[in-house]
């Protein structure tokens, strides 16, 4: 790999608190080192321009069943804006909204992002996932299953069988290669398959005498009991209707009296993702409105809870998730086409196209209720950017978010496109914030924070020695930014550089190479437990369509495999 070093840049580094210091990064055989450890480096010049570690993204649906679905029910979405073909790429790249396997981790790349967790994986069908990261160039990726709805999970939480989920919850992450406990509508989901819902979180789950209150509080109890790198990862009961703040509130209250337990710096026991889809007020879409206040008021005074945005970007995209009453509940509202699919065990999911207009109400108030909850942030550490790619808008859209929260001015010009505007501004408090973000606080939301939140910090979103060499070269200088907000989207849209495992990646603008990608994975030990083994034995005897021997990953669908290995009998 060799060497480099990057002199003269603005160095951002929140996890070394390194604030736009003009310094040298050393890199040697794919690690950061100090300058000194180099005999005869390459040298890239970064003098006026801001320097990153790559990013790190929480939480975005780039691979797996439901994905493929939205490329296959959206042929529209090929033609728009794409195929686009890089002079210096290999493959053709196609899609917006659902974007292919490749233009996923081209367009990642060209942002200056290294890792992305894909946030809902089917353990039936993580064969498919993995085969999807690994045609998925340049990023790192994990996955995430889902264990919300699963039947496992279920009976063993309404026994509160805390070891024996436990013991299910590992021999599953092992199973499938999976990263982290996801929950999406805990309970509600495994109601669908019944037509109904669990609206909040007390509402019982049909025929498994448990609450989705207890759910969750059985998961953030297993999660610590393993102690894995991330929290359990929460998308919230009764999303997407108005009204909604107080069951996020009520799920948010869930996570008091815990503390985490792990060896990653990890400091939750709770992120909540997708925060903006869960901020409603109003009792119905005539009168919805912002209760982001609400919302950051809680999490600002609760150090256990981490939250991403879900931030709409007003596009005509595709929404996908394992929230299957949701989808149903959104086709009704804008009566465009519908997929749904249920998951034996586990899951279900559906697929709806939604366009976010400017000329809509609703969207403009969804719009600035995202940007509320980011602005309102005390600690950036804890609170991420993101678009629930695609739920809200594409990934690509993350450097126009990043401008929406960097300049009252661009905030101003977007709102002036609004049909509704008196009535947006009526409904939020977008128009009388002022603040904007700097770019170490951007370091920490799309960098430090996620990083830290996913326990990976030792490798990812940062610029200490011994890390992976990811870092982000950027055409901003801090000591004299654009007075035009649309540079500033501009340059997080295509980085200068992108140096991945010491690889130079991306040159101004344009992938050059492709270095190797990671598939990060959890593998936790426990103590055996025959009890366990028996019950899932008998469960795939009587309830699976796949014997168990083929229902675990086969290590030929495992890419380039990063074991992040946990201990939980100590």
């Amino acid at each position: 790999m060799g060497e480099l070093i990057i002199k003269n840049g603005f160095v951002f580094d929140p996890l070394q608190r390194i604030k736009g210091d003009r310094m040298d990064i050393g890199i040697k055989d794919g690690k950061i080192v100090e300058t000194t450890a180099l005999a005869n480096p390459k040298t890239i010049d970064a003098a006026g321009m801001t320097v990153m570690a790559g990013g790190v993204d929480i939480h975005s649906h780039v691979v797996g069943p439901k994905v493929n679905v939205g490329r296959l029910f959206r042929p529209e979405d090929k033609l728009f804006k794409s195929p686009h073909k890089s002079p210096t790429c290999n493959r053709m790249e196609m899609g917006f909204s659902v974007p292919s396997t490749f233009k996923t981790g081209y367009d990642y790349a060209r942002m200056g992002y290294v890792f992305v967790n894909e946030a809902a994986m089917p353990p039936l069908h993580s064969p498919h996932v993995h085969e999807e990261i690994r045609d998925t160039p340049i990023i790192d990726n994990a996955a995430m299953p889902v264990f919300g709805n699963n039947w496992f999970t279920l009976d063993y939480l309404k026994n509160n069988e805390i070891e024996n989920n436990a013991a299910y919850t590992a021999w599953l992450l092992r199973a499938t290669r999976g990263f982290a406990i996801k929950v999406v509508n805990p309970g509600g989901t495994e109601a669908w398959g019944w037509g109904l819902n669990c609206d909040n979180i007390h509402d019982p789950v049909p025929y498994f005498d448990i609450t989705p209150a207890e759910i969750v509080k059985g998961l953030i109890e297993t999660n610590e009991f393993l102690g894995l790198p991330h929290s359990m990862h929460l998308h919230c009961n009764n999303l997407g209707n108005p009204g909604n703040y107080t069951d996020t509130l009520d799920s948010f209250k869930l996570a008091e009296g815990y503390t985490p337990k792990n060896n990653f710096g990890r400091d939750q026991v709770m992120h909540v993702t997708h925060v903006q889809f869960c901020s409603y007020g109003g009792d119905s879409w005539r009168n919805v409105e912002s209760r982001a206040d609400k919302i950051m008021d809680y999490v600002n005074s609760h150090e256990n809870i981490t939250i991403d945005m879900g931030q709409v970007t007003l596009d005509e995209t595709t929404t996908m998730t394992a929230d299957g009453p949701f989808e149903h509940h959104l086709r009704a509202l804008n009566n465009l086409k519908w997929a749904n699919t249920d998951v034996e065990l586990e899951t279900a999911a559906g697929v709806v196209p939604y366009i976010y207009s400017p000329t809509v109400k609703v969207c403009t108030i969804q719009w600035a209720i995202g940007l509320e909850l980011a602005l309102y942030a005390k600690d950036p550490m804890r609170t991420f950017i993101t678009t629930d790619h695609p739920n809200a808008g594409p990934f690509t859209r993350y450097p126009r978010v990043i401008k929406w929260l960097m300049s009252r001015a661009a905030r101003d010009e977007t709102m002036k496109t609004f049909k509704w505007l008196d009535r947006t501004i009526e409904s939020t408090t977008i128009d009388s914030i002022d603040r904007e973000l700097t770019l170490y606080e951007i370091a920490q939301m799309t960098r430090a924070g996620p990083a830290k939140a996913l326990g990976i910090s030792n490798i990812y979103g940062g610029l200490a020695p011994g890390m992976d060499a990811d870092v982000a070269i950027y055409a901003l200088n801090p000591e004299d930014m654009p007075s035009d907000p649309e540079m500033i989207e501009n340059a997080f849209s295509r980085c200068v550089y992108l140096v991945k495992d010491g690889i130079v990646t991306v040159k101004d603008g344009e992938v050059v190479s492709e270095p190797a990608k990671r598939t990060v994975w959890v593998d936790v030990k426990v103590p055996e437990n025959a009890q366990v083994q028996r019950d899932i034995y008998e469960h795939f005897l009587r309830h699976y369509s796949v014997g168990v021997e083929n229902y675990k990953l086969f290590e030929e669908h495992l890419h380039n495999p990063r074991v992040i290995e946990v201990d939980s009998t100590q």
